[in-house]
């Protein structure tokens, strides 16, 4: 039987398509996925995140054990950044997970993937052995995402009606990736949009009413398919797509992730991306753009070369795309591609093939990242 959040009773009043999604019956859009998305691009939107997995990890050695356990650096933050992104890496370099990382009263906050909750968990676990933490999961909470231009002053408005002053303003002066716990509400700057906006962790009791607080002020609902489409325009990447065990981030543009300071830091998997780093990185990232009819997807097959001529037998597989899909903001479909730089000899041109159905395609190679806070970042 599939897991269903504290939400699922709003879910169901407002008409959601409800879909199997890592275990959890969520919802995939309330009728229009397109203008779940443009609404949070233009305005706001909300989402239920209450299938990701908050974990607390408190105790006098929960600072050393996270130290062992992430890739980045808790000594990063501070009382002006209280959230950080980071990987969990196995002793080969590969990524068992990507999580955010907050500080909280006494200890940490994590907030890891739904579709890797056990393994997660039992990793976890099986790293605290030798530290003085405790690591509990905190299946009593729930989570929403308000992202968009509006989210921050909508969400005041909320607080204003039925919190308190004080909450509202120190929502206003949190800066990105800033972070607040106010009465066992959990605020945090941040979010998988590519947008401005808040996600808010707190009792699983309290999200219904919360939810149609917001809804009674204009907040939009949206579902998982503009939450794809909306991080994918914002080229950020997706576990199980862009990145996995067998993946080295270095091969994922994440090696931004990696504190490889303080030199002195042991963390699980440092030795691995160490040598990988030091022999060089020959896959990377990028993103790709097809304005002629059809759709990205993943799994479809990169060329380059053969472009300017209609001899495709001179082009060369040089990679997967590993997510794509119709960009509502763009107009035409999008995707991140893992591209083989020894294949395409060292580096890759602006141009190139994508193979779908049988037929090459044109496709320009781009970095990573197409619309942040609602502007375009390409050419």
């Amino acid at each position: 039987m599939l897991l269903r959040t504290s939400l699922y009773s709003a879910h169901q009043k407002l008409a959601a398509k409800l879909v199997d999604f890592g275990g959890w019956e969520m919802p995939l859009h309330y009728g229009s996925q397109i203008a779940e998305h443009h609404s949070v691009r233009r305005q706001c939107g909300m989402f239920d995140v209450s299938h990701m997995t908050i974990v607390d990890v408190l105790g006098s050695g929960a600072r050393a054990y996270l130290h062992y356990l992430l890739a980045n650096d808790v000594d990063k933050l501070s009382g002006d950044r209280q959230a950080l992104y980071s990987l969990m890496l196995n002793e080969a370099g590969g990524v068992i997970d990507d999580l955010m990382i907050y500080m909280i009263d006494k200890g940490f906050r994590l907030v890891v993937n739904c579709a890797t909750r056990v393994k997660d968990l039992a990793w976890m676990e099986a790293q605290a052995g030798s530290f003085d933490v405790t690591v509990t999961e905190r299946d009593d909470m729930a989570m929403l995402a308000i992202q968009g231009p509006e989210a921050i002053a909508k969400v005041q408005t909320v607080l204003r009606r039925h919190r308190s002053e004080h909450d509202s303003l120190m929502i206003a002066q949190l800066p990105r990736f800033g972070a607040v716990v106010l009465d066992q509400w959990h605020y945090a700057r941040t979010g998988y949009t590519g947008e401005d906006g808040l996600e808010v962790m707190l009792p699983a009791s309290q999200a219904e009413a919360f939810w149609w607080q917001l809804h009674e002020v204009g907040v939009a609902p949206a579902g998982l398919g503009a939450r794809d489409t909306l991080r994918l325009e914002a080229g950020l990447n997706l576990y199980g797509h862009e990145m996995d065990e067998q993946t080295s981030p270095l091969e994922a543009n994440l090696a931004w992730t990696i504190a490889w300071q303080p030199e002195d830091r042991n963390f699980v998997g440092r030795a691995a991306v160490t040598k990988a780093r030091e022999r060089g990185v020959h896959k990377k990232l990028v993103g790709v753009l097809m304005t002629e009819r059809g759709v990205l997807r993943a799994q479809q097959s990169i060329y380059c070369g053969g472009i300017e001529s209609p001899d495709t037998e001179t082009s060369t597989e040089i990679g997967i795309v590993t997510s794509g899909s119709f960009s509502p903001t763009l107009g035409y479909s999008v995707g991140l591609a893992r591209v083989d730089l020894s294949e395409a000899g060292s580096s890759i041109s602006d141009a190139g093939e994508v193979e779908i159905r049988g037929k090459r395609k044109a496709v320009r190679f781009v970095a990573a990242g197409f619309v942040r806070n609602g502007q375009i970042t390409i050419d």
